[in-house]
């Protein structure tokens, strides 16, 4: 009877780390990602892109409207425009050159509110790297026109608030 109780007290005692370890691993409850969090997500971009995948982001933290994810990027990607948000970076790790403003080339619309292109024409280009914050206003092409070796980026997306009804 004796080890009944203690088994049962132990179930109990340890039932908040479990639950609190499904909450840590669903990005959509998570509203905080620790130092380790991010290395292990670096980590697994690294064992897990494909030869010739330029860029895989996982998400870190959703918390609607805003999301925020980890960008490994290994090789040059489309350039984008994000119509309807801002988009806000920050260097984890490495460097690369992001060029912002100028025109798409080859535009394409992905969807309702995001245009993408194989590149940048004109524009202003600039060395980015660890440590460096960079805001990207909406409706701005961007494009990490080259990487020196691999950059990793924590990115977030600021939507434009709704307008207000005027009450």
């Amino acid at each position: 009877m004796r080890s009944v109780i203690i088994g049962v007290a132990l179930v109990f005692a340890t039932q908040p780390a479990f639950a609190q370890q499904a909450v840590a691993s669903d990005a959509a409850a998570r509203t905080m990602v620790s130092a380790s969090d991010v290395q292990a997500l670096i980590a697994k971009a690294r064992s897990e892109r494909k030869e010739g995948q330029p860029l895989l982001a996982q998400s870190m933290i959703q918390l609607a409207p805003y999301n925020v994810s980890l960008e490994y990027r290994a090789a040059v990607a489309n350039a984008a425009v994000h119509d309807r948000e801002a988009e806000l970076f920050y260097v984890v790790e490495g460097s690369a050159t992001l060029t912002t403003g100028g025109k798409l080339k080859d535009e394409k619309r992905t969807n309702a509110e995001n245009l993408t292109g194989t590149g940048i024409e004109g524009g202003v280009s600039r060395h980015v790297a660890k440590g460096d914050f960079i805001m990207v206003p909406e409706g701005t092409p961007h494009w990490f026109s080259s990487i020196d070796g691999t950059i990793v980026l924590m990115s977030l997306h600021l939507p434009r608030p709704a307008a207000s009804s005027g009450k």
